[in-house]
């Protein structure tokens, strides 16, 4: 931990670098913070599990055709996918490598249970049975069929070359879990939250249980959610976003309504991904805060105006993406936003890939970093699940379960034993998934091995402006923190790291 000396240090640096607030609206953001970081912006991306973009860095495949990666000299490793496991795997199957003209894959199995199932007691050797793919129709825009084996591929830095880039450049961690185990909405409820009980309704068959959301319901508070939907009880990050009067959004593509049908939202918008196929924009299940009555906005109504757009008002913070770029242009950034992609871009197998996925991370991050407000801003990357996909590291468990019907990591029933008062259902940390930031203040080309997981993100958060803790038996009161990845006792790295977000390759070569 930093010296009260050098927290009070820093903080008097941010106060010198940082402009001054003005009201607007329903008041001003509030000026101090504990780090020249003024504008958090979280990119929440889908399904991805460590190894599964980070395996073998940074050493790629560079096969003819497909853009090169070469590390800098002196590149830190990480805790990747060694010769022994790429041939003597104690899976069914050897990891292989998806080349870059496969980018659509199949959905892997990814539930509470079968996640843990496939850790078999931190063997890590199950995961072709329990979470491999066993459907058989191609994924949308393919026409390659599905296999179980398929949960141990893996790209490298021919496809996934942006992402490898960023790591070049700025900070990446390898040691950073899910919260708990579960699917897409789990860990989005426990980005923005750190807990995922509280739910209504208590159990529902592969959804909750015991109070614990486990599943992908949609969120109660959306006309555009359909079949079974659930609420949330007690605090997020957004309320105390409130209570300090901080600026703030979720920015989500395809949240503005394509008509409305008797005052209600219709979301039909679509776009097609890179194998022709016609994806969704907006997937309610991805959206945390309309999981609660307090920060939702059913209806998906507009920011009264651009001023407002942060700012408490009928749209209630959440928003779509073209208001994120709307208030950005005009000088009004948030100091937090949650950004989420089109479903064609949010890196979602089936639906989405790698180079969707690309191509919507790069547009996103050369934008922002044009901005006048890049001085003082950090991009956080990060996955809402691994989407079963295979990673050699057994996560810590901090926080044990075992519900006789959902818990299986220590054998049927058990993900060790829950300590008398803690909440069922919430078996973690979950699975290793990536995790970056990208800011002037990031470390250069630094791999960060502190174990962090998905509340982390809002733990920075919290203590960059003072918020204090959520509560309840939240996670973010034990998460690692995110302040190794960054260098506050250097000046900041102004210059601009512009990518192709065709090839994921720096454009000044």
């Amino acid at each position: 931990m930093r010296s009260s000396r050098l927290i009070a240090a820093v903080a008097a640096l941010a106060a010198v670098m940082a402009p001054s607030a003005t009201a607007s609206g329903a008041g001003a953001a509030r000026a101090d913070t504990a780090t020249p970081i003024r504008h958090v912006v979280v990119i929440f991306d889908d399904n991805v599990s460590f190894d599964h973009y980070f395996g073998t860095y940074p050493f790629a495949a560079n096969p003819p055709g497909e853009p090169k990666f070469h590390a800098a000299l002196g590149t830190p490793s990480v805790n990747g996918l060694t010769s022994v496991l790429l041939t003597m795997n104690p899976n069914l199957a050897n990891p292989f490598r998806f080349d870059r003209s496969e980018p659509i894959t199949c959905d892997q199995n990814h539930d509470y249970t079968p996640e843990q199932q496939s850790m078999d007691n931190g063997l890590m050797d199950k995961f072709v049975q329990f979470d491999g793919a066993a459907y058989s129709p191609p994924p949308m825009g393919s026409t390659r069929p599905c296999r179980t084996t398929d949960v141990m591929g893996y790209y490298d830095g021919n496809t996934v070359t942006a992402l490898w880039n960023y790591a070049q450049h700025y900070a990446l961690e390898d040691e950073s879990f899910g919260t708990t185990f579960g699917p897409s909405t789990v860990g989005a409820i426990n980005l923005v939250s750190g807990q995922t009980h509280g739910v209504t309704p208590a159990n529902h068959s592969g959804d909750t249980s015991n109070g614990t959301l486990i599943g992908d319901p949609d969120p109660s508070f959306d006309d555009c959610s359909s079949g079974a939907t659930a609420a949330m009880h007690g605090a997020n990050i957004g309320n105390l976003l409130n209570r300090a009067n901080l600026t703030w959004g979720w920015f989500e593509g395809g949240f503005k309504p394509s008509s409305r049908n008797a005052g209600k939202a219709v979301c039909d918008t679509a776009h097609k991904n890179i194998g022709g196929a016609l994806i969704t924009d907006y997937e309610p299940h991805h959206e945390p805060f309309q999981y609660y009555r307090s920060t939702a906005n059913p209806h998906h109504l507009p920011p009264t105006s651009v001023a407002m757009i942060g700012h408490t008002d009928r749209a209630n913070h959440q928003y779509d993406l073209g208001d994120f770029w709307a208030a950005a242009d005009r000088g009004g950034l948030p100091a937090v936003s949650f950004l989420k992609a089109r479903g064609f871009q949010d890196g979602h197998p089936d639906n989405s890939d790698p180079l969707d996925e690309q191509h919507w991370l790069v547009s996103t991050i050369n934008r922002l970093e044009r901005l006048p407000t890049w001085r003082s801003t950090a991009i956080v990357i990060a996955y809402d699940d691994s989407d079963g996909w295979y990673d050699h590291v057994m996560p810590p468990i901090v926080n044990q379960s075992n519900d006789p019907a959902e818990d299986a990591l220590t054998g049927p029933g058990h993900c060790g034993t829950a300590t008398p008062g803690a909440y069922q259902d919430r078996c973690g940390y979950g699975p290793r998934l990536p995790l970056l930031v990208v800011s002037p203040w990031a470390k250069r080309n630094s791999v960060d091995s502190q174990i962090t997981d998905q509340t982390s993100i809002i733990r920075f958060i919290e203590d960059n402006w003072s918020l204090g803790r959520i509560g309840n038996q939240s996670f973010d009161a034990k998460a690692g923190p995110l302040e190794a990845m960054f260098d506050f006792n250097d000046h900041p790295h102004l210059q601009r790291l512009i990518l192709n977000p065709i090839t994921g390759e720096d454009t000044h070569h």
